[in-house]
């Protein structure tokens, strides 16, 4: 057994002291740098996490702003009332102005099964215009040609059956009318002019492209008075050329003023694929009304016209009848009380056989060939029709005729 003085347990005391004390610095400081390392992995913890973030105040407000959908400040310019500018606000004001106007139309016609039984099948759609607040609605006629069955959709989803008023092939115009319900209180296009269009003002088209209803496009004149041909070779003269994209389903709505007021109706698009080239037409609003007027009163238009057969001239007819022009239109026979007889217009007197051997017509040679009216050349009858469409019965043009070998001005007053 050993023995220890007092000053061996002394000695035993101090180091038992300082091995505790080194032992808890020790263990204080790993606690120390664990806590430090779990707040250094909570960072990076947080800067991975989508459940527990620590950010900065800035982008604290960015994320509230985010999620309040708040918005950006904008700069105002002198022009400019609520964040948009003057061209916006056009835009704006005439798109909830008439866009409940325009109507969406789609189409029945007759089809054939293969037991030549008659069947009902979808055709196409277009665009159309509330004119009047009792359901007369302007659209083209190539849009509800040989329907069945037309069906007019307004803006709030409801759809109701149309009827034809009347149509009028030399303009591509069409007038329906469908009923509305007792109360109801329908938007309407006002008709303006075209007659002070200029070339570059703006214009903006509405209309149901490839079904998007109501769909707003913008763009300007880009000419005017154009005479173009539609697919039955009917030329519709004093059209309105635009670049406002006009697509299928556009035919028939609106062009429309920066005020709101009809100027056109479109009808066509120059295009090699089918979509908007940035060229489209539009009939004029004058050529409209005056359409419109009549359709709705009568039915049908009525238009100055003369009385009697007019045959467009060939190459072959004129060789063989020994005409000293080769083109124009061949006046054939004539009503005896017509005004164009009591003018001094003469018809033919000799029949030929003209055409096949099984399909043939009787003309009459020997009569006048008019090749002006009002001093615009006439070539074709599709000229003649174009050239008389905006003349009323009882107007009077002057006729540019080739008699033998002179030619002659001759005033006829036009028949209905």
């Amino acid at each position: 057994m050993k023995l220890y003085t007092r000053q061996h347990l002394f000695i035993t005391i101090l180091i038992t002291i300082a091995a505790v004390a080194a032992a808890t610095g020790f263990i204080t400081y790993k606690l120390t740098n664990a806590k430090v390392s779990a707040e250094t992995d909570n960072k990076i913890v947080a800067a991975t996490s989508t459940d527990t973030k620590t950010v900065d105040e800035e982008t604290e407000v960015f994320i509230s702003s985010l999620r309040q959908n708040t918005k950006e400040p904008v700069v105002q310019t002198a022009n400019t009332t609520s964040g948009y500018t003057q061209d916006e606000l056009q835009n704006i004001s005439v798109y909830e102005k008439c866009n409940e106007a325009v109507v969406n139309i789609s189409t029945q016609v007759m089809a054939y099964d293969w037991f030549f039984n008659a069947v009902p099948q979808d055709s196409g759609s277009g665009s159309g215009s509330i004119i009047d607040a009792r359901g007369y609605i302007v659209t083209n006629l190539h849009v509800i040609e040989n329907a069945y069955k037309i069906y007019i959709s307004l803006s709030d989803g409801s759809q109701y059956e149309g009827t034809v008023i009347g149509t009028d092939s030399a303009s591509d115009i069409a007038v329906l009318k469908f009923d509305p319900p007792a109360g109801m209180e329908l938007s309407t296009i006002p008709f303006g002019s075209s007659e002070s269009l200029k070339v570059g003002q703006k214009v903006l088209a509405i209309g149901n492209p490839f079904g998007f209803e109501r769909t707003l496009t913008t763009g300007i004149v880009s000419g005017l008075g154009r005479p173009i041909k539609n697919e039955d070779g009917t030329i519709i003269r004093n059209m309105i050329q635009t670049d406002s994209a006009i697509n299928p389903g556009n035919s028939g709505g609106p062009l429309l003023d920066t005020q709101g007021r009809m100027i056109g109706i479109n009808t066509m698009i120059y295009s090699t694929s089918g979509s908007s080239a940035g060229i489209g037409f539009a009939v004029s609003v004058d050529t409209a009304k005056r359409v419109v007027a009549d359709l709705i009163q009568y039915g049908k238009v009525h238009r100055g016209t003369i009385n009697g057969k007019l045959i467009q001239l060939t190459s072959q007819i004129a060789k063989y009848a020994g005409l000293s022009v080769s083109s124009g239109l061949l006046v054939s026979e004539l009503d005896e009380s017509s005004n164009a007889v009591k003018a001094g217009l003469k018809a033919g007197t000799q029949a030929v056989q003209y055409g096949s051997r099984f399909n043939y017509t009787t003309i009459y040679l020997g009569g006048d060939v008019i090749v002006a009216v009002d001093g615009t050349a006439t070539t074709s009858i599709a000229d003649y029709y174009s050239l008389l469409e905006s003349k009323r019965p009882g107007d009077k043009v002057v006729l540019t005729v080739q008699r033998g070998k002179n030619q002659e001005n001759i005033t006829v007053t036009l028949d209905d």
